[in-house]
């Protein structure tokens, strides 16, 4: 995403906010790093526009309480597919 860095920043923070979207998601969406996004969302946005700094920083509280449970879905559809693969073999 070319343009200014604090209209990346609202860009940024509006889709976050309207996808609940995390911060991996954001910076694949828009083909920008992680670290672009989250300095961005933290550092730029707040100086632009606190309310929706603020808003953002509520879904960034939300993704960070729920990433253990993503992360076991992950591991267990890992194991599903390693499994399904093994019995194909057999």
């Amino acid at each position: 995403m070319k343009g200014l860095p604090e209209e990346r920043a609202i860009s940024l923070a509006k889709y976050m906010i309207e996808e609940g979207a995390t911060v991996r998601q954001t910076a694949q969406k828009f083909g920008v790093s992680k670290s672009t996004v989250h300095k961005d969302i933290t550092t730029r946005l707040k100086g632009l526009n606190t309310v929706l700094y603020e808003q953002v920083q509520e879904v960034l509280c939300r993704n960070k309480n729920e990433r253990h449970i993503r992360g076991g879905l992950a591991t267990r559809e890992k194991y599903r597919a390693a499994h399904a693969m093994q019995q194909t073999r057999h």
